[in-house]
């Protein structure tokens, strides 16, 4: 397990230390800040012995001008070294944001799926918050503080040093406090992220089935969920803010104590002559100032540990390695007519769970359309998505035009593959960016000719904005239709030889079927297509047809053949075709 201690060294080689320039300037100011802080307490003594005992009139002016000058220095120490730590801040929540990102769009699929998104949602904002305040506003605390503490007891060594070693007492005594206090907000914050991401997570799929809880009559149950997890999180927010806040009546304590013992034995140094009213006055000021830093130092291994574990959550995130990526020398993929082979390939999700292809060989021939058939969950959805290495393979290989994909370069593999899956994923953007998401660099023409082809562009033309129209979270103003001729139009621009087909089981109006079996027929022709095929006139249209059952391959031909010597083939048409 990484130490604390490599945690924070972590985070300064690869967050901090490119700011450190900025950081030190910052730290010249809280010396800056310090000095003023400290000159305050200091020029009581003068003030009350010159002005106010010895009634130095000279001096009149002189002594609350530099009062003045000393708050001035103060106060825009403290706002220029303040904002420099803003501006690090914000750039280190760039930085770890940034690569969280990175990690999740390279991550494996596994990863993307055991884990809901409302905890990755919580890890860039809620965790990465709690990183952020270590690194900058921790830094700035231990600085300010810590100096400020220094000078401050310089002024009161200065005035008395017997009531100085008394008053010294409370440093030692809230650093106890601060340590236990540490070990506690530690268990508290994980509770507390982990409950945050619960919290998210059930926010995104009461937003995402919002219509299912209104159908079912569910608000009251959904109701009483939310209060559960809301009150869940706020007992955990609470007990954090406790925390916090518990070294305060210790320190409010400590300071009365030490006061009423220091004006005690103030009195008896005074009246024996050891001691003037103004060194008093100037030590009690010094030492009122100090009360604040020792006060937020003895909270500051809270923020510390706050922050790393947030960065325990974090930084795991960010080093995971995925499993698929290039081998050392992959090259890239050629591809010329397409041909695609499994050979032997054994597949499961967990290596605890079932097998969902076992042995599995498919010769899928170039530039002509192969058929998937079989029952749900028979493995057929797996065989598509091993193709473009959405997972690796367990046993076997896959090849394209005899180059092992997995001795090839992933960036050339997919971008030689189109998919068009049932569950069409829009952006909520413009029609024309989520087509031309396929080819960043298409021109307009061939964005709305991609559209033509794919049938869009007559109920696009339609719309008031036409291609710059907004569609909402994945397409919700579309309808299922359209939604699938906008997905077959970005695969129509990618201009790929391969296509990866999944075909919508959901029911559409006959004109509407029409235009996206047209709009496909444009898609596949002359290319490489692997289909599962729900719809009774694709299986037919098809060169070969694979039958899959229970992971395997059972049977392979045409549709002609496959009626007369598959069983299973045969059950599943006539299935199909009752429901057509």
């Amino acid at each position: 397990m990484t130490s604390d201690f490599q945690i924070l060294k972590r985070l300064y080689k690869d967050y901090t230390q490119k700011y450190v320039k900025k950081i030190i300037v910052s730290v010249f100011f809280t010396v800056l800040l310090a000095g003023s802080t400290s000159a305050v307490a200091y020029l009581l003594d003068p003030a009350i012995k010159q002005l106010f005992i010895e009634q130095k009139k000279h001096l009149i002016l002189v002594i609350p001008f530099l009062i003045v000058l000393a708050f001035a220095v103060k106060a825009a120490s403290l706002y220029i070294a303040k904002v420099l730590m803003i501006r690090v801040a914000a750039d280190v929540t760039k930085d770890i944001q940034f690569d969280v990102f990175s990690s999740i769009l390279n991550a494996d699929t596994k990863l993307i799926e055991n884990k809901h998104s409302g905890y990755f949602i919580s890890n860039i904002s809620n965790d990465v918050g709690m990183i952020t305040n270590l690194v900058s506003t921790v830094i700035l605390n231990f600085f300010k503080d810590s100096l400020t503490l220094i000078g401050l007891l310089s002024v009161m060594f200065y005035q008395n040093w017997k009531l100085t070693l008394f008053a010294i007492i409370m440093i030692p005594i809230a650093s106890v406090a601060a340590k236990t206090l540490g070990k506690r907000i530690g268990k508290v914050t994980n509770q507390q992220m982990q409950k945050a991401g619960r919290v998210n997570a059930y926010l995104m799929e009461i937003l995402k089935n919002h219509k299912l809880a209104k159908i079912f009559q569910r608000e009251n149950y959904e109701h009483e969920r939310a209060n559960r997890m809301i009150e869940d999180l706020k007992d955990s927010s609470r007990k954090i803010n406790e925390v916090f806040i518990r070294p305060s009546p210790i320190m409010e304590l400590l300071t009365g104590i030490m006061i009423a013992l220091l004006i005690y034995v103030s009195a008896d140094l005074i009246s024996k002559n050891e001691l003037e009213v103004s060194n008093f006055f100037s030590f009690l000021a010094a030492m009122m100032l100090a009360y604040q830093p020792v006060r937020s130092l003895a909270t500051l291994n809270i923020a510390i540990q706050q922050g790393l574990e947030g960065a325990k959550s974090v930084l795991p995130l960010i080093d995971h390695v995925p499993e698929v990526q290039d081998k050392k020398g992959s090259k890239e993929l050629v591809v010329d007519k397409g041909e695609i082979k499994f050979e032997k390939i054994d597949f499961n999700y967990t290596k605890d769970g079932p097998i969902v292809l076992n042995s599995v060989d498919l010769n899928i021939p170039g530039q002509k359309m192969t058929a998937l058939v079989g029952h749900s969950g028979a493995g057929k959805s797996t065989v598509l998505n091993l193709i473009p290495r959405f997972y690796n393979a367990d046993a076997g290989d896959i090849k394209i035009d005899n180059q092992s994909i997995y001795n090839s370069s992933i960036y050339s593999l997919r971008k030689n593959i189109s998919l068009v899956s049932q569950d069409t994923t829009l952006f909520d953007d413009t029609i024309l960016n989520n087509i031309a998401y396929a080819n960043l660099s298409a021109s307009t023409e061939e964005i709305e000719e991609a559209a033509k082809y794919s049938f869009a562009s007559e109920f696009i033309e339609k719309l008031p904005n036409k291609y710059d129209t907004l569609i909402g979270e994945n397409g919700v103003r579309l309808s299922g239709g359209e939604k699938q001729r906008l997905s077959i139009a970005r695969a129509i621009l990618k201009k790929s030889p391969i296509i990866l087909l999944d075909e919508a089981t959901s029911s559409l109006d006959a004109e509407t079927e029409s235009k996206i079996q047209k709009a496909i027929s444009f898609l596949t022709k002359g290319r490489t297509t692997i289909v599962i095929a729900h719809r009774l006139s694709t299986i037919l249209n098809s060169d070969l047809i694979y039958v899959v059952d229970k992971g395997k391959v059972i049977d392979s031909g045409k549709h002609d053949e496959l009626m007369k010597t598959s069983e299973t083939y045969k059950n599943f048409y006539n299935k199909q075709l009752k429901r057509s």
